[in-house]
């Protein structure tokens, strides 16, 4: 008896995004599709509210914009980053001169929320490959451990909302009036 094993199929990165969008969305690498976790409470609620307090600091002047759930499409990768903060002057604008349903470069800041069914592995992989494809930051917020992950410069700083002296969260240069410490993103969670 002979078995086979069927090998997985290899997609292009244009048939995958000829797809239509799928909920939760899925992620396309190295020929592969990926779907992302379905958001929980904790994961929700720091997302919703932490693209907000971004905003509140960076939107009136132009400095950047926080936006959720956004697909970015790079580097023969496309991304679907819980916040994708993007500096005002790299903003895609359609003819129109609206913001653009397409994002083709790595948002200037990534943030990711672990959902308890991801993989850390995979979520720290996705923030390394848009470093190297030209974003500033990374960040991995952890609701399970109530920690902060935060990627910069070929280093990676961990913070914990225990912590007895909170210091403020590094983030993106240019939106140092965003004072943040995890235990603020993770008081959040109290409803």
């Amino acid at each position: 008896m002979v078995t086979t094993i069927e090998k997985p199929q290899i997609l292009s990165l244009e048939a995958f995004l000829a797809l239509p969008e799928t909920q939760p969305a899925s992620e396309y690498a190295n020929g592969f599709i990926t779907p992302k976790a379905m958001p929980k409470g904790k994961h929700s609620r720091i997302q919703t509210r932490f693209a907000r307090t971004i905003d509140q600091v960076t939107e009136e002047p132009k400095i950047a914009l926080a936006l959720t759930e956004l697909r970015c499409t790079f580097a023969g990768r496309s991304i679907v980053a819980d916040i994708a903060v993007i500096r005002w002057q790299n903003l895609p604008l359609d003819p129109d001169g609206e913001i653009s349903n397409q994002f083709s470069h790595a948002p200037d800041w990534i943030i990711e929320i672990l959902s308890p069914d991801q993989s850390p592995v995979l979520v720290i992989e996705k923030i390394l490959f848009c470093l190297s494809q030209g974003s500033e930051i990374g960040w991995l917020l952890d609701p399970a451990t109530k920690s902060v992950m935060i990627f910069q410069n070929g280093s990676t700083q961990i913070y914990f909302a225990t912590a007895e002296n909170p210091q403020p969260l590094t983030v993106l240069t240019g939106l140092e009036n965003l004072q943040i410490t995890a235990q603020d993103i993770f008081a959040w969670l109290k409803v």
